[in-house]
């Protein structure tokens, strides 16, 4: 399970109607646009709560570090450490290896979105423009290494406010952002660090106190 919502009835209820288990619970970074229901999920469950080592909250969880393989059986998830939403944030590599050796899907959580990339100012002005710096080579040496084919699935479309451009799009693929995607079209670092940075909406006041909650602090 990834990113659960603070209902987890339906993920309980889908998982018995699959006859399935949920053996981890992994969040992509720790989330600010809305609270996040890991730890309601990981008591019904018994499965471990897995962020990147960055995120340091203040509940027992399985630290995840870049490179890590999660063995689900037939399917292995493998982690990618791609700061720049945020220092913790993660994409999650899927392989089915009865489909194919080669990589399915990536779950690209806040890193990228079909149009648009994350935010990179959540940790603060001041951070903003390091953070971006980060997410452009989380971008470009990460996720754009990977093949065309490859299917992306974000954590939000349009009408978040982890990003400007978003399209409604739930999902789409590697080549089509590579060619498409707002952000990418910036492949100079410099020129890609000022787009982000530019015309961002302010914040969502509950984002900070989001962050807080879901790193158990409040």
């Amino acid at each position: 399970m990834v990113d659960p919502q603070p209902e987890i009835e339906q993920y309980l209820e889908e998982a018995e109607r699959a006859r399935m288990r949920i053996t981890h619970i992994v969040e992509t970074h720790v989330q600010a646009d809305h609270l996040s229901g890991c730890r309601e999920l990981a008591a019904k469950t018994g499965a471990p709560i897995c962020l990147h080592e960055e995120a340091r909250p203040a509940f027992p969880t399985q630290a995840l570090k870049d490179g890590d393989v999660l063995d689900l059986g037939n399917v292995t998830a493998r982690i990618l450490h791609t700061p720049g939403h945020s220092p913790d944030s993660i994409c999650v590599l899927v392989t089915d290896k009865t489909r194919s050796p080669d990589p399915w899907f990536v779950l690209t959580g806040d890193t990228l979105f079909v149009g648009d990339a994350g935010r990179p100012d959540l940790h603060g002005a001041q951070a903003a423009g390091r953070l971006a710096g980060q997410l452009y080579d989380s971008l470009f040496g990460r996720l754009l290494t990977l093949d065309d084919l490859v299917e992306v699935y974000p954590s939000h479309f349009a009408g978040s406010a982890c990003g400007r451009h978003m399209s409604g799009k739930p999902h789409s693929t590697i080549g089509f952002e590579r060619r498409f995607n707002a952000a990418l079209q910036r492949r100079d670092r410099d020129a890609f660090v000022g787009f982000m940075l530019e015309n961002l909406p302010p914040q969502p006041p509950e984002f900070v106190l989001n962050r807080q909650r879901n790193l158990g602090l409040l």
